[in-house]
């Protein structure tokens, strides 16, 4: 399949609101999030769930449709027209499983069974059967009705919780990009600072101001610089074909991400507009109107629907039919009370083992169900506590690590100034350095730890992200 370069998508500018500020070399997060939950194929296969339930409803109406009965049978020997028997009839079921039907029927021939003898122009019938027993007040096609009207809000509920793990691994993909990005800066800024401060060491020891010995301290401090800048840069192509997985176009083309391309510049609180991780919006937040919640309250709705109809099975099959009949069908208005059709159905297994044990296990279902949902919902509001409590932490974390940072750098441009006084050597300058480097690395893992704990925020509490569709 043809790969795209990122920079034809980001050219092409399809997003009419980032015009104003738009810049070729920037992917933001709301972009890649808008192509991602547009065109991934993820995406579209989430939306099949709606699909399909709209398919099951219209099977489940199905049962509900009039339908048009025909039943023809002859027989013919040796000239002999032994019988000729014609039977249609129409039927339209209803809720309550009543079925009104209306018919016509002509038969003729020299070996008829008299029960099917009727006039030489046929006989017309119209009349109703009603259930009496089981399934008066439910039945398999009302079940089905039912559950597949429930169906509806389970499978929306099931398409958000699959589009938002979709969302949320992408999530995942960028910062992993953006902070890649962000080591690489802090590796390529100390190698060319080692490779200025070599030259500088070189030149001074040729020129005899201080020990030619410094100039191989500070070329292996050029060469560590240089091989962390290497294993920064592995990384980041890494990342930057994972984040490639979730870039796709119209007609399932997927996007190669060019390496000119850059991300964002993240903050926290950038984070939480796209992602709608505001903690101050936690207040509001229904635990009732959760996906997952909605999605086992659906479930219920449909094993309760499940067990009422397994409970009916429990009662005798008893049918009664009733067919008044006439000759012509525009006679129906003055029909004669002595002229019908009638009859009963009566069915009970005796013991009714097979029906008491489909309901016992009806009801086991629901109650799993319904611990299932108590657990879920537990679960659900510790985790929105414990994420608020992570963001809060490291929140605070992170302002310490900056701050520590602030500190490291002071020392380090001491230090540098005393050594340009001569007062100082490139093993101090060195671990003045290697100090404010793992610092650095310490704020740039708090804060990955802090922005993708509010990708697990939004995870959890499986936020809609809004864009705007091409």
């Amino acid at each position: 399949m043809m790969r795209f370069c990122l920079c034809f998508w980001l050219l092409i500018g399809s997003f009419a609101n980032a015009q104003d500020n738009f810049n070729e070399n920037i992917l933001t997060l709301d972009e890649y999030l808008a192509y991602v939950k547009n065109y991934h194929p993820i995406a579209k296969i989430a939306d099949f769930e709606i699909s399909s339930a709209q398919a099951y409803l219209l099977k489940s109406r199905g049962a509900f449709d009039p339908k048009v009965e025909v039943d023809w049978n002859t027989k013919e020997f040796k000239n002999t027209e032994y019988y000729d028997v014609l039977n249609s009839t129409f039927k339209i079921p209803t809720w309550f499983g009543i079925e009104v039907q209306g018919g016509f029927e002509k038969n003729q021939g020299e070996f008829l069974n008299p029960q099917n003898s009727v006039p030489d122009d046929g006989l017309y019938n119209a009349g109703v059967s009603v259930p009496i027993g089981q399934g008066l007040f439910i039945n398999q096609r009302m079940a089905d009705l039912k559950q597949a009207k429930i169906m509806q809000d389970l499978n929306q509920a099931q398409r958000d919780l699959r589009l938002n793990q979709l969302l949320y691994d992408a999530v995942i993909a960028y910062l992993d990009w953006y902070l890649a990005n962000r080591e690489v800066e802090l590796f390529r800024n100390f190698s060319e600072k080692a490779e200025v401060r070599f030259q500088g060491i070189k030149e001074s020891a040729l020129a005899g101001d201080i020990p030619t010995i410094d100039t191989l301290e500070a070329g292996i401090i050029v060469q560590n610089r240089n091989l962390s800048l290497e294993k920064a840069n592995l990384k980041l192509i890494k990342s930057r074909l994972k984040l490639s997985n979730f870039l796709w176009f119209e007609n399932n083309i997927p996007l190669q991400l060019n390496e000119n391309i850059n991300p964002e510049d993240l903050q926290p609180n950038s984070i939480d507009n796209v992602l709608g991780t505001n903690l101050l919006q936690l207040d509001d937040f229904v635990l009732e109107n959760h996906p997952k919640i909605v999605a086992l309250d659906n479930k219920i709705e449909q094993m309760e629907v499940d067990r009422r109809l397994k409970a009916e099975m429990l009662k005798p099959q008893l049918d009664l039919k009733y067919n008044f009949i006439n000759e012509q069908v525009n006679e129906f208005q003055s029909f004669n009370t002595n002229d019908f059709k009638a009859g009963l159905y009566f069915k009970l297994p005796l013991f009714l083992r097979k029906e008491r044990g489909e309901l016992k296990l009806a009801k086991i279902k629901l109650q799993e169900a319904e611990l299932d949902y108590d657990y879920e919902s537990f679960q659900l509001q510790n985790k929105i506590e414990a994420s608020r409590s992570e963001i809060e932490s490291y929140l605070v974390q992170l302002e310490t690590y900056e701050s520590i940072v602030k500190d490291y750098e002071q020392l380090l441009k001491a230090e540098e100034r005393k050594f340009s006084f001569g007062e100082s050597s490139v093993f101090l300058i060195n671990s003045r350095e290697v100090k404010l480097i793992d610092a650095r690395l310490n704020e740039i893992g708090v804060y990955e730890t802090l922005l993708k704990s509010k990708a697990k925020l939004f995870n959890v509490l499986v936020n809609e992200v809004d864009v705007e569709n091409d």
